[in-house]
């Protein structure tokens, strides 16, 4: 199954004007991974081998190229095969059912929920801000909203040092 969100047409730049890193490269392709598991059923086989087939077309050869692929990996696996596990570190964090959620929006706060959980080496604002931007590249106009105040509350309750020493 093709994947519904498409690719920025132009790349995205970051405050200080850079050009994306390798790391939300690799979460951008993750989270189209996410899509094609949670939407499509299918498995990180599968996945996998639809980025090599696809590469070279809409764009995602030059993704692929400059991604953090160990990344790109580690996301994916982890966050499908810890899912159940994710789903029950965001959903008392909701003000709907998890089936309720955008397909974009579930991916978004699995592959979050993920980094904030497994790589504390990342600052909870960095993986929030980056989830922001996910929401906002791939979601609803207003998704990357809700995918803020959702993630602020489970760093909260993963992190409690840290937020409270940002306090």
């Amino acid at each position: 199954m093709r994947m519904v969100p498409k690719l920025p047409s132009e790349p995205a730049t970051t405050v200080r004007g850079s050009s994306r890193s390798a790391r939300r490269r690799a979460r951008e392709l993750a989270v189209q991974g996410l899509y094609q598991w949670l939407v499509g059923g299918q498995d990180v086989a599968a996945i996998e081998g639809h980025l090599a087939e696809t590469r070279g077309r809409d764009g995602l050869d030059e993704l692929a190229a400059r991604a953090d692929m160990a990344h790109y990996r580690e996301l994916l696996s982890g966050s499908i095969e810890g899912a159940d596990d994710l789903r029950a570190g965001f959903a008392p964090h909701l003000d709907r059912s998890v089936d309720a959620l955008s397909p974009v929006e579930h991916c978004i706060l699995l592959l979050a929920t993920y980094e904030l959980k497994h790589r504390a080496e990342i600052p909870y604002r960095v993986v929030i801000n980056e989830a922001v931007e996910l929401a906002k590249s791939f979601g609803g106009t207003e998704g990357f909203k809700y995918v803020n105040g959702v993630l602020d509350r489970v760093a909260a309750q993963l992190r409690p040092a840290e937020v409270a020493a940002r306090g």
